[in-house]
């Protein structure tokens, strides 16, 4: 009986696991991404992770890199830069409160991948990159995976998206030594700007735009590399 009872617990657990399968092998890695490395450090909002369990990382990555995908650790994508820490963009995007009608502006688009999960939890993601090869790949990407609402173009993320404001958020991914006036002139009455602010030490922090001005709240310590006039340099470390 007790030889019994194993196997059915044991089968009881199988059953619980998400499975991989055959179109896509990586669904069971990633709901063990969000299930061990991200809900659990505190990211709640169900859209939210729903969408990380969705977005297959895997493939905004270089093929060399692909095994690493689900690991909650920032990959080298060329050019020198590197795909977001999965933890990171969870929180950032959680951060920005999202509706399913909301637009969003993205400074640096990287691989595509947080643009992607943005596209999930809101409306159209309009997301700019410094460097044409990413913004291409990226682009390219985001539109075989059938992202056709995010919209990329290479430019200066200090600039942000004037003729496509104003954003009900801004999620920015490198750190600039203080917060771009003309950032968050772009957001919509109650727009949150998510950004990391300063040099050697950094915070991350939301912006509200109120009817008397800005809300600031600051959240904790992050490693960003700087932004930099022209655009963003380079991803998270």
């Amino acid at each position: 009986m007790r030889a019994v009872a194993t196997l059915i617990a044991a089968l009881t657990v199988a059953c619980a696991r998400p499975a991989a399968t055959a179109d896509d092998p990586f669904s069971a890695a990633r709901a063990r991404m969000v299930s061990e490395t991200i809900a659990p450090r505190g990211v709640k909002d169900p859209r939210v992770l729903a969408a990380m369990r969705k977005v297959p990382r895997h493939e905004f990555l270089p093929a060399s890199a692909r095994a690493r995908a689900y690991d909650d650790t920032p990959v080298p994508i060329g050019h020198g830069q590197t795909a977001s820490q999965p933890y990171m963009v969870a929180v950032m995007t959680e951060l920005a409160e999202l509706g399913p009608k909301s637009r969003v502006l993205e400074i640096g688009t990287g691989s595509g991948y947080q643009a992607a999960v943005l596209a999930e939890v809101a409306g159209d993601v309009y997301s700019i990159e410094i460097l044409e090869p990413l913004a291409t790949n990226a682009r390219r990407t985001l539109d075989r995976l059938g992202y056709g609402r995010v919209h990329v173009r290479q430019g200066d993320g200090y600039r942000g998206w004037p003729e496509a404001a104003p954003f009900d958020a801004i999620v920015v991914t490198a750190a600039p030594p203080e917060v771009p006036d003309e950032l968050r002139r772009q957001l919509a009455p109650r727009g949150r700007l998510v950004i990391p602010i300063g040099r050697d030490d950094q915070e991350l922090e939301v912006h509200t735009r109120t009817p008397d001005g800005y809300q600031v709240r600051r959240f904790f310590p992050v490693t960003f590399v700087p932004m930099v006039p022209g655009g963003t340099e380079s991803r998270p470390q």
